[in-house]
């Protein structure tokens, strides 16, 4: 029996308007959370690794770590447009399935990515603060799912119900300039923890 072929696609294209500047582009550890993600998804064995961004002075990094990187023009009309466009690129690789993350969840590591894509036919998200989120995994029946959701909510529609993984350090993101410091205390004294 082969091997499951399962993508990534990071979500890193959004505004980041509580924060005021981009996240992306934050460092933390020598790297910025989008190739802190990107690396950790590769780890994880995920390929391709599709990082859908907004600032074209991350294409030449994110491929140097072997991602491809692709630009949401449309990010203002929410999330849902990046997992759109992470799909789209997504479906041409004949894949089992794919994993959606954000690019500020510092305490992802890839072997929890490996657990949400133990069953490949099961979608599987991950349990914090009282919920089911992402990272998730979606396996390749619901990638017309993923195409049909509107709006900034993202998948959470699609999350109801579902198998779960729990890490409650991935309640930390960053949204804010008390969530970058947060972050950047993680990664110093942990690095990761979620396994």
């Amino acid at each position: 029996m082969s091997r499951p072929r399962i993508g990534g696609v990071v979500l890193a294209a959004g505004l980041s308007t509580r924060l005021g500047r981009p996240k992306q582009l934050e460092m933390l550890g020598g790297e910025t959370l989008v190739e802190r993600t990107v690396r950790v998804a590769s780890e994880a064995g995920l390929a391709p690794v599709i990082a859908v961004i907004l600032d074209g002075e991350l294409i030449p990094r994110l491929q140097s770590l072997g991602a491809i990187p692709l630009f949401n023009r449309r990010s203002f009309d929410g999330l849902a447009t990046s997992i759109h466009v992470g799909v789209r690129a997504a479906m041409p690789h004949d894949l089992d399935g794919l994993v959606l993350m954000t690019c500020d969840q510092v305490a992802l590591t890839a072997d929890h990515l490996r657990a949400l894509c133990h069953v490949t036919e099961q979608t599987t998200g991950s349990l914090y603060a009282g919920r089911v989120g992402v990272p998730a995994y979606f396996p390749r029946a619901s990638f017309d799912a993923l195409l049909k959701l509107e709006g900034d909510k993202g998948a959470r529609e699609l999350l109801r119900g579902v198998r779960s993984f729990p890490c409650e350090d991935l309640a930390l993101d960053v949204d804010t300039e008390a969530d970058l410091e947060r972050a950047k205390a993680f990664v110093a004294s942990r690095g990761s923890a979620c396994g």
